[in-house]
């Protein structure tokens, strides 16, 4: 547990250090006065972005494999058992993965809509 939680934030730290770099190479930056403060909002924003993008497509991910893989263990326990339903148990076990399967693709919508649809970058103002 805690080599995971220091994972997190080692990777943390990295987002939030090279975050300005990628949007400072954006886009050319208006003449400012020389000692001017930089506001590094938009690059945050965008850094806490990515990293919630990923964060959502691992646990959407790794939840709907778990909960598919414990579905199939347990209509193939459940054919073996009894092989004359398993038109039935299939049947059943289908539907269950479809609806298994849609929880990873609205993961994959949210991971979407935080990236390109940032609400967060217009609260921001830029």
């Amino acid at each position: 547990m805690r080599k995971t939680l220091s994972c997190v934030v080692l990777s943390l730290i990295f987002v939030m250090m090279f975050a300005p770099l990628a949007i400072a190479a954006a886009a050319p930056a208006p003449a400012a006065a020389p000692g001017a403060p930089v506001d590094y909002t938009k690059a945050i924003v965008i850094g806490c972005s990515l990293l919630v993008a990923g964060i959502a497509i691992g646990f959407g991910t790794i939840g709907t494999g778990v909960g598919m893989g414990h579905g199939l263990s347990g209509a193939t326990n459940a054919v073996g058992r009894n092989p004359e339903a398993q038109g039935k148990i299939l049947l059943t076990m289908m539907v269950g993965l479809a609806m298994i399967e849609s929880l990873a693709i609205y993961a994959l919508v949210i991971a979407l809509i935080v990236l390109y649809a940032n609400p967060l970058i217009k609260l921001v103002g830029m």
